[in-house]
């Protein structure tokens, strides 16, 4: 059993307890359930913003802990500052120490497109994820089958969310695209070793459907790289751990836009 696994496996017990705790009701009554979500095409392709899909992550499981020092608000604020187009919050407790007040907290101080991170298996994390103020959620192809990406699209569609389907390699790609999807991702991080290369993303560009806006994760660490992308297609880039790693996630952002 990869880490993969045991993430999916423990999720699935998270989500019932949360199913127990908090009704279905009381998440269509929240006061972000009712907000139009803001546009991550609009974001994404703004003259004034970098692409950057800006990550705030405290932990993961290959590296430990990378930064547990910084507010949300503080990181979150200064990345839309620097323009970043978008922000990626973390909402798993358990392998990467996030949870939902720091999606709401991301949420209340910024005005631009807010991701929620985390592995969606269930109908119920959708809900979740609009009732906190999310305006995209993640669809991992390696976790779900292509009806359970179809269900989960759909009723993100139905609300008013962005959808970001991420895979890994052409088969996930293949059978996973459908009309409800938004953008794709290629994570250039291999799931079971955790090994990154970005040249993934270089191998799958030409394979993604023109009409999905191309995203690039993980394996970003200079500007030279995001232009090389660029000019294969991708609008843009979710960027983690290289920001994260530095004791001024906002300062490293700031100096990391300088190159572009």
């Amino acid at each position: 059993m990869n880490i993969l696994d045991k993430i999916v496996l423990n999720k699935r017990v998270e989500i019932e307890a949360a199913k127990q705790a908090v009704s279905v009701n009381q998440l269509e009554g929240s006061e972000f359930f009712n907000q139009t979500p803001y546009s991550f095409r609009e974001f994404l392709l703004a003259s004034d913003r970098t692409g950057i899909i800006a990550e705030f992550k405290r932990k993961s499981p290959s590296k430990g802990i990378i930064n547990d020092k910084v507010s949300v608000k503080e990181v979150t604020t200064a990345y839309a500052q620097a323009g970043a187009s978008a922000l990626s919050v973390l909402t798993d407790r358990d392998f990467f120490m996030g949870d939902k007040p720091d999606i709401i907290e991301a949420r209340n101080a910024n005005t631009i497109p807010v991701l929620r991170k985390d592995f969606m298996i269930d109908e119920y994390q959708v809900l979740e994820a609009k009732a906190w103020g999310a305006d995209i959620i993640l669809l991992i192809a390696a976790i779900l089958t292509p009806a359970e990406i179809q269900t989960l699209a759909s009723l993100a569609k139905s609300l008013g969310l962005n959808v970001l389907l991420e895979v890994h390699n052409l088969e996930e790609l293949q059978r996973s695209i459908n009309p409800n999807l938004d953008a794709i991702g290629v994570n250039n991080r291999n799931l079971a070793d955790f090994t990154v290369s970005v040249d993934t993303s270089f191998q799958l560009a030409n394979h993604i459907p023109d009409e999905f806006l191309k995203i690039s994760e993980s394996a970003i660490s200079n500007t030279e790289v995001i232009k090389s992308l660029k000019q294969a297609g991708f609008s843009g880039f979710l960027i983690g751990e290289n920001f994260m790693k530095e004791q001024d996630p906002g300062a490293a952002i700031k100096e990391f836009v300088k190159g572009l």
